[in-house]
């Protein structure tokens, strides 16, 4: 084996590795192939590539030994959160072994005071926020999956609270993790800014497990609003949609959540969830504050959206509407795959600057009917990101064709527009093809970092950038 991995792991390397694994923890490495395959890539078109073996790692000095078990025969490690990468992520392309962190669950300190709390990577953010349930707080990111927080680091998440909120980039106070030689690091401490060297914990929010294994996260919390408003607003076109959400937001108002659901989506959420609307492109929205802030907020946006070509508001004030509403917008994916049965979906995303959406998604809705493809799209409106889910027939080759045409289409389209290839679903494998033209010279400074922190590439081979 060469000191950069090119081919799948050697056999002999990998019995020494297991071997060396289970002497150290026993039960706790699995090589079944059931257990392999359910750490592989699932729900996209993406093939799986199970790994060698897994083992359920229990805390940062599990992690070091197994980290150091490898590194010494060159296999490659692939951490594992809850599996709900969509771009490949968690594949293992030349073999390895799979780190499931779901025993590394343990919240280990909130404080309240300084709004902030310290969590185990295998803690998800439902049950972050079940925890913080009776103190007043609140942990903001929401992808759509029940993510575990140290895989949503590792991919800079997002979600529907970004406008209001930010995304992972901007929750992570610092956090602690495994390098490639077994040494342990925590980036940062927890001050709330800090102009003392390089900044390495986002360096490693975003490295997709290429750069470290993140182990422990500080993350900043949020007080629960006083007053929460939701509704859905119908609109005549999309661009009457983005041009509400953009004066809005020019505006200064509360937004906390905007979401918008061409028709498309409409029709496969109203079937999924029984929602009962309008098929027409649809805004979810949401307002936090005061009462009277938010009401007020509510009236302004209401005149704007009518001038833009919106319809009447259906509002959600009670927290079980309001929760049913959200549920079915995160529903949105399975909603998608339920609409056209048989057919498989590729859960795709671009991000563009929101004065450029509404051209960007009608361009889009261009290229799904010039295809021929049926192909939902739901957007975190604003903030210029937003998903398409091709439904294909994975027997057709014309549809599968057509289908990755569109895709490179698609993010053509947003890098002329000064956009980016992924606003939140990461680069994995699958968009691993786009980051030279998204980054240009910009990709060798990639490279050198990775080759620096991880020399031999046993960290999560062949995800983000492609060493040569």
């Amino acid at each position: 084996m060469t000191a950069l991995i090119a081919e799948q792991s050697e056999p002999a390397a990998l019995a020494v590795v297991v071997d060396g694994l289970r002497e150290r923890f026993g039960e706790r490495v699995s090589t079944s192939g059931a257990v392999r395959e359910q750490h592989a890539n699932t729900l996209t078109w993406i093939a799986s590539e199970p790994p060698d073996a897994v083992v359920f790692v229990e805390n940062t000095g599990d992690v070091v030994e197994a980290v150091k078990i490898c590194a010494e025969n060159k296999v490659p490690i692939i951490p594992f959160g809850a599996g709900t990468s969509l771009e490949g992520h968690l594949n293992a392309p030349y073999g390895g072994v799979s780190l499931d962190f779901s025993r590394m669950n343990r919240i280990l300190d909130v404080h309240r005071e300084d709004l902030d709390c310290v969590v185990e990577a295998g803690v998800t953010r439902k049950q972050l926020n079940e925890h913080l349930r009776d103190t007043g707080l609140f942990f903001p990111v929401d992808p759509g999956a029940d993510a575990t927080l140290g895989g949503m680091a590792a991919t800079r998440a997002s979600g529907t609270n970004a406008v209001r909120y930010g995304t992972m980039r901007d929750a992570v106070l610092n956090l602690t993790a495994v390098m490639a030689d077994g040494s342990v690091v925590k980036t940062a401490q927890r001050a709330r800014k800090s102009s003392a060297g390089y900044d390495l914990t986002h360096l490693l929010v975003g490295s997709e497990g290429t750069l470290g294994v993140i182990t422990e996260l500080t993350l900043r919390l949020h007080g629960v609003p006083e007053a929460i408003l939701s509704a859905v607003c119908p609109f005549d076109t999309i661009d009457g949609a983005c041009d509400a959400v953009i004066t809005a937001i020019q505006m200064g108002l509360g937004l906390a959540r905007c979401e918008l659901l061409d028709e498309v989506q409409i029709e496969a959420c109203n079937v999924h969830s029984d929602l009962g609307l309008k098929k027409t492109p649809t805004l979810f929205l949401e307002f936090h504050g005061t009462a009277t802030s938010t009401r007020e907020e509510v009236e302004t946006f209401s005149e704007i959206a009518s001038e833009t070509g919106g319809g009447a508001f259906q509002w959600a004030e009670r927290a079980e509407d309001r929760n049913r509403l959200w549920e079915a917008r995160h529903e949105a994916y399975w909603a998608a795959r339920t609409y056209r049965p048989g057919a498989d979906a590729i859960a795709t995303d671009v991000c563009v600057p929101i004065s450029r959406l509404a051209e960007c998604v009608r361009e889009t809705k261009k290229d799904i009917d010039a295809f021929k493809l049926v192909a939902p799209i739901v957007g975190h409106i604003g903030d210029g990101n937003f998903h398409v889910i091709p439904l294909i027939d994975m027997d057709s080759a014309n549809e599968v064709e057509a289908a990755a045409t569109f895709l490179d289409r698609l993010v053509e389209r947003a890098l002329a527009m000064e956009g980016t290839c992924t606003g939140e679903h990461g680069v994995g494998s699958g968009k691993m093809k786009y980051m030279q033209a998204e980054h240009s010279s910009g990709i060798e400074v990639m490279r050198a970092i990775k080759r620096t922190l991880d020399p031999h590439n046993i960290f999560n081979p062949g995800k983000v950038v492609e060493l040569t």
